[in-house]
């Protein structure tokens, strides 16, 4: 490896850095550590942060593809419940960075282990938990919800496997407690014929979460009520006025839409679902994509051969993801060329433990469905 730095400049350094600058500071970095690190790039980062990225995709299959590496150090630019699964997964001596702490997810946030578990409890106390529940958590939460259904029998989902999965609790359990995307969890329950009346929601900051015991007990599916602040943006009248202003389109969106934006659409499905639907489209096809719009846009780009919309008319980021800049990761990638390790993310050993068991049930229940 190259000398190292003579100095580590201060974050606020590189925020008046011409971006230029910045980006040659990555790539010096990166040269410098060489196999040593890995820079991972959700599919909704900005692009100025992705194009230094060696590995693309969605948060789990990053996280899989990073501890399949030698890198010593994964950077994550993506969010902070990302990089904890980057770290359940990882081998022993990988260490996650995270580029800048404040990056979150108000989804996982909407949901903590102390609500989860009083949830758990409440539905102990008026006998629910005498009939077999099985709670199911979306990637999108944190390491510490993971591995409390990694202990009761439950398991993690994706956009990309919560059908399969249902389809194996459903047989196997009376009811399932899932958290924190009551969208993801309505949809997918809808799929399989539930009605919505026997869909419980749960308000965490609510006895009983806001229901009577006899509505909890005769719900097949008891929902968090938890959301996604970019997808929860497209509305009805978006598909209205898309449909209007563009005939022939096809409305495209992710399942963390609500029910009556879903029930509009043509098809719903993952991030990955998405792109391959596109990749796969024919030229000249028309499509309004309800997603982040990174995403969006990056499309466009590949595809100037289809006309591709933004679903919504205003921009629809994810602002705790944009909080990763090229600043933050030229900082983060500097200090690892001087052996300091800055914005660690650690999960203890017991929770890694318990969250492994529910996404290793996740992979095994899967690849059986497969």
């Amino acid at each position: 490896m190259s000398a190292v730095l003579e100095e580590v400049r201060a974050l606020e350094d590189f925020l008046v850095m011409p971006e230029a600058e910045v980006a040659e500071s990555i790539e010096a970095a990166r040269e410098a550590l060489e196999k040593r690190v890995v820079i991972l790039g959700h599919h909704y980062q900005r692009d100025d942060v992705i194009r230094h990225a060696d590995l693309t995709g969605d948060s789990y299959q990053l996280s899989v593809m990073a501890s399949q590496t030698d890198a010593e150090y994964i950077v994550f630019c993506g969010v902070h419940f990302m990089a904890e699964s980057a770290d359940i997964v990882g081998k022993d001596y990988q260490r996650v960075v995270l580029p800048d702490l404040g990056a979150g997810c108000s989804m996982a946030d909407m949901a903590s282990i102390d609500q989860v578990e009083d949830a758990w409890e409440q539905l102990r106390e008026i006998g629910v938990l005498d009939q077999k529940v099985a709670p199911i958590t979306y990637m999108n939460s944190t390491a510490a919800i993971k591995a409390f259904c990694g202990r009761n029998e439950g398991v993690v989902c994706t956009s990309s496997n919560a059908v399969p999965l249902f389809d194996v609790y459903l047989k196997n359990y009376d009811k399932m407690f899932f958290f924190p995307d009551q969208h993801l969890g309505r949809n997918t329950g809808a799929k399989f014929g539930i009605p919505l009346d026997k869909m419980a929601l749960w308000n965490p900051h609510e006895e009983l979460g806001g229901n009577t015991p006899e509505a909890l007990l005769d719900a097949k599916l008891i929902l968090w009520r938890g959301h996604c602040s970019v997808h929860g943006r497209f509305k009805p009248w978006h598909v209205d006025k898309i449909r209007s202003d563009v005939p022939g389109v096809q409305v495209l969106v992710h399942p963390e839409c609500t029910r009556e934006v879903v029930e509009m659409s043509d098809l719903d499905g993952s991030t990955s679902f998405i792109i391959k639907t596109v990749e796969n489209a024919p030229a000249g096809s028309k499509w309004a994509i309800g997603t982040e719009v990174n995403l969006v846009n990056r499309l466009q780009q590949r595809f100037p051969d289809q006309e591709i919309h933004l679903l919504a008319p205003d921009l629809c980021m994810c602002a705790t993801m944009y909080r990763i800049a090229p600043q933050n990761l030229a900082w983060a990638m500097e200090n690892l060329v001087n052996d300091v390790v800055v914005n660690e993310i650690v999960v203890d050993d017991e929770t890694k433990h318990f969250a492994n068991i529910a996404l290793n049930r996740m992979i095994e229940m899967t690849e059986k469905k497969g």
